[in-house]
């Protein structure tokens, strides 16, 4: 029966695809993967040709992905006007460019001429491609194959030792092994897929286990720093309207004062929180030490300016902290900013007939990169703003790993779709593979403290307007092998996979 799905290769791969990212954040319907990846690997194994094989593993990703990152054309419906008419081709961009990136592991794995090989083969070079997504043309590794377990915190523990792509290897090894039993229909086949999804579980659980019961939170493990997020939940059509900046200035004020700030360490808005620039304005400086702690600081996203020797004036998506002198004490830049966001690469390339669009995205100068904080009485901290968070092993100095992070973030772009909460399922991915505490703000949601275990202790719902306050743990790092080692460990058990595949290739039928 399965013979004759082949001449529909294409078209249920596609399907395979789509229906396979109902498995990521927020819905986590895992299931579907079984079947999906299985189906996929079926393909794989009875293509006649490395373009074939390629082929169906483009039209699974093309699925995978387009939706998977659908949540991105939402940003477009900010300006629906200029940009609505965009929003399709947003999503067939996604899938058509980002299909290359499982169609690589499938056209690759079909040379070991081996189901069993082509298996193992397969999961290390979806592990493989997923790093290299980490970096190629500066990078977007969001939605990264791991994050699907992210539904339990038990699920993600094993990130500390070979990071999420390490996860995904072994998501991606239990899934297809369903693949096993409808290339081969034998009792060896259903052993090895039964014993693989076994294991796989047993080692994610147990181990997950043991280190969330080594670091479970308690109240005697909770320090006296406070730290206060503030979400004000202004829609993004909103932010930047002329007639309501100072409204939404004030409203940052208002809520960070709305509870005493006597026993508050850090009062924390999210990105570009301030409209105004506040090292040229010292009037709104002035204003803005009425949210400041008595004995503590405020931290604060804005947009500041550099005078470049162009005669012009750079943008910088920046972070502040002020004391209640209204001093400003130090920054951070952000540094690895957001392609069709915060720049447009190739700009000068570009056809005539696209720059008007590109002129509405801003120019943004990157900053210097990492910089650790270290304020009278506490503890060292880092900065990240927005998506700078989902780059794993880039989100620290090793050499000088602060003992928390804090991540200013404004996902109000994209309204009520599965973006932001994929967005804090990465950022507690990091505080997992770093263990690391990470102190999240963010606009409009989803704010939160997150323990070095990637577990949520406080958070404050997507659209949700208020404060939360939360003690920060004792404990603020631990040690982690993967934040030793970074991404050695996982490209090592993919090369360990493939050496292994290489074994099996001439030596099974």
């Amino acid at each position: 029966m399965l013979n004759k799905l082949l001449a529909y290769r294409k078209t249920l791969c596609l399907t395979a695809g789509l229906l396979a990212a109902a498995a990521l954040p927020p819905y986590y319907f895992l299931p579907v993967l079984f079947f999906s990846f299985g189906l996929l690997l079926y393909f794989i194994d009875r293509a006649a040709s490395f373009k074939q094989a390629f082929s169906c593993g483009y039209w699974f990703g093309f699925g995978w992905f387009a939706v998977g990152f659908s949540w991105i054309g939402n940003a477009l419906l900010v300006d629906a006007a200029v940009l609505g008419w965009l929003y399709p081709v947003v999503l067939l961009a996604s899938g058509g460019f980002f299909g290359l990136f499982s169609g690589f592991p499938a056209g690759l794995a079909w040379f070991f001429r081996n189901t069993y090989a082509r298996w193992l083969a397969f999961a290390a070079f979806w592990g493989v491609l997923e790093w290299i997504r980490s970096f190629i043309l500066t990078g977007f590794p969001w939605n990264l194959l791991g994050s699907v377990l992210a539904f339990d915190d038990r699920n993600i523990q094993l990130a500390s030792f070979f990071g999420t792509y390490g996860l995904s290897l072994l998501v991606l090894l239990g899934t297809s092994a369903t693949g096993l039993i409808f290339c081969r229909k034998d009792k060896a086949a259903a052993i090895t897929a039964a014993g693989t999804i076994m294991v796989v579980t047993a080692l994610i659980y147990s181990y997950g286990e043991l280190r969330l019961n080594r670091f479970a939170p308690s109240k005697a493990s909770e320090s006296d720093i406070v730290v206060r997020l503030v979400q004000p939940s202004i829609p993004q059509a909103m932010k930047w309207n002329a007639e309501t900046l100072e409204h939404n200035y004030q409203d940052y004020i208002r809520l960070s004062r709305s509870e005493p700030l006597d026993n508050v360490d850090f009062v924390i808005w999210g990105e570009t929180a301030s409209p105004y620039a506040l090292d040229f304005e010292p009037a709104r400086l002035r204003q803005i030490t009425e949210a400041v702690p008595p004995q503590g600081y405020l931290i604060t996203g804005l947009v500041r300016y550099e005078f470049e020797p162009s005669g012009e004036y750079r943008p910088l998506n920046a972070l502040f902290i002020i004391d209640n002198q209204g001093h400003i004490i130090n920054s951070y830049d952000k540094s690895h900013l957001v392609p069709f966001g915060e720049y447009i690469p190739l700009r000068q390339f570009l056809p005539d007939w696209i720059r008007p669009i590109t002129k509405t995205v801003a120019d943004f100068k990157p900053g210097s990169g990492h910089k650790v904080f270290r304020l009278k009485n506490y503890p060292s901290f880092g900065a990240l703003i927005c998506y700078e968070i989902i780059f794993p092993s880039q989100i620290i100095n090793k050499k000088d790993k602060p003992q928390f992070l804090i991540n200013l973030t404004n996902d109000g772009w994209y309204g009520n779709s599965a973006g932001p909460y994929q967005h804090l399922v990465t950022t507690r991915l990091r505080a997992a593979e770093e263990g690391i505490t990470i102190v999240r703000a963010a606009n409009t949601g989803i704010s939160a403290v997150i323990l070095p275990t990637g577990t949520v202790i406080s958070s404050l719902p997507l659209n949700f307007r208020g404060i939360t306050d939360v003690r920060l743990p004792k404990k603020l790092s631990v040690p982690t092998f993967y934040g030793r080692y970074g991404n050695f460990i996982p490209l090592t058990f993919c090369f360990m996979n493939i050496l292994l595949a290489f074994f099996l290739k001439n030596r099974l039928n």
